[in-house]
């Protein structure tokens, strides 16, 4: 197998349940994403999923911080409160991970926020992240910032990225990705990858 190959991984973020619910209306949206899924399994490509998640009671939730500052007061707490925060950070349904796939959890915008994300990636030799997820300008952008910083080489798959506002999609995706990564179509990467299996 190749080098590049054998040094990549996938990384599927924030596609749980909450994050779908809220930002896919039409679930032939996904499929891009399902796309992306099916390439890299074909091709022997890690495929890691990315949540975020907390423990019960919120330790590591600071009341300053704007985005997620304002969850414990949302959620509540009691049993009630932790079974509905368990449901909604499974994975939806239409990108389910395989048992040998690991789900890395993260307590901020970036993957590699609060995760063991960069431990996996060292473990395996990986060099290379092929970045998908809700939102643009959420974890992909945080992700892409620090993977760069990180020395990782990067390919965004536009159409596996999905934003609120197709505007904030399009700049990043046009002009701002393209400093530090590669940005594609999921066809397109696929099609990179079709000599190399």
């Amino acid at each position: 197998m190749p080098h590049s190959i054998s040094k990549s991984a996938l990384l599927i973020m924030d596609m749980q349940k909450s994050v779908v619910s809220q930002f896919v209306k039409d679930r032939e949206d996904l499929l891009p994403f399902q796309k992306a899924i099916e390439t890299a399994r074909s091709h022997a490509i890690p495929v890691i999923y990315v949540r975020v998640a907390f423990r019960p009671g919120y330790p590591e939730i600071s009341s300053r911080n704007k985005m997620f500052g304002g969850i414990p007061y949302r959620a509540g707490a009691g049993a009630d409160a932790v079974a509905a925060m368990e449901a909604a950070v499974q994975i939806d349904e239409s990108v389910q991970p395989q048992p040998n796939e690991p789900i890395v959890t993260k307590v901020r915008v970036s993957a590699f926020a609060g995760s063991d994300l960069d431990v996996i990636l060292r473990s395996r030799q990986i060099d290379t992240l092929i970045l998908s997820g809700i939102a643009t300008s959420g974890v992909v952008l945080s992700t892409l910032r620090e993977a760069a910083d990180k020395d990782y080489a990067l390919t965004v798959l536009s159409d596996a990225c999905i934003d609120a506002d197709p505007e904030v999609h399009r700049v990043l995706t046009e002009k701002v990705f393209p400093l530090q990564a590669e940005v594609r179509s999921v066809s397109e990467w696929a099609e990179s990858l079709s000599g190399t299996n």
